[in-house]
């Protein structure tokens, strides 16, 4: 089941209707309040969501959703308006799973959505306690990273990074791939948010800012110490 915030309602009811044309389960609101109280009744598998509405604001629902456990999981795309690339930014470092502006492809969101559908599958799966690789620890599911015993403060998208590094130690990834992977779709203002984030990543490293190799021409690994 998917569940789509928007105020508009010629945008949400094709939207719907598009989504049920192809066999996706999904149900519309108009506003926050009608949204939180049907998440209260059913944690839906996904969401899409606007930005700028009515009674509130679309980037402080993902952030409730992030900090609820029921709903920490479930994979959030954002459909709006705004299309600069900070506002982009802004809303995948702060949890969101994809983003799509207006006017969009039917075709192409319905693919989307899918797409989020098996990340939310994905998601359900048990994953192990801990992952330690070279003196690196990290609680996927309490989502926590330590480092000599010392917890790191990393942001959602710096976490997934590591986490994603770090399931598969030793391997090379390119920008493109880690885009695809971490950020779950092919993000508008190119591989260089991958070396931003690497690069802040280090910082929070420290000592271990090593582990994090760069494979000149290709992309990144980490290091299997």
């Amino acid at each position: 089941m998917i569940y789509y915030v928007e105020d508009d309602d010629n945008i949400r009811g094709l939207t719907l209707y598009a989504l049920r044309q192809q066999g996706i389960e999904a149900e519309g609101f108009a506003s926050d309040s009608e949204f939180k109280a049907a998440v209260a009744r059913r944690v839906p598998d996904a969401v899409l969501l606007d930005i700028m509405l009515p009674d509130t604001d679309g980037l402080e629902i993902m952030r409730r959703l992030r900090a609820d456990q029921a709903t920490a999981t479930v994979p959030i795309m954002m459909l709006t308006a705004k299309d600069s690339e900070l506002d982009k930014v802004v809303a995948l470092d702060g949890g969101a799973d994809d983003y799509l502006t207006k006017p969009f492809s039917l075709m192409e969101l319905t693919s989307r959505c899918r797409a989020l559908l098996r990340r939310g599958g994905m998601s359900n799966r048990p994953a192990p306690e801990t992952l330690s690789v070279g003196g690196i620890e990290l609680s996927p599911s309490h989502r926590v990273v330590r480092v000599e015993g010392q917890e790191l403060k990393l942001t959602l998208r710096e976490f997934d990074l590591l986490e994603y590094l770090m399931r598969k130690p030793g391997v090379v990834f390119t920008r493109e791939s880690l885009l695809r992977s971490v950020w779950g779709w092919d993000f508008d203002g190119g591989s260089r948010t991958v070396d931003v984030h690497v690069q802040t990543l280090r910082q929070k490293l420290g000592d271990y800012a090593d582990r994090i190799e760069t494979v000149r021409g290709v992309g990144y690994r980490l290091a299997d110490l």
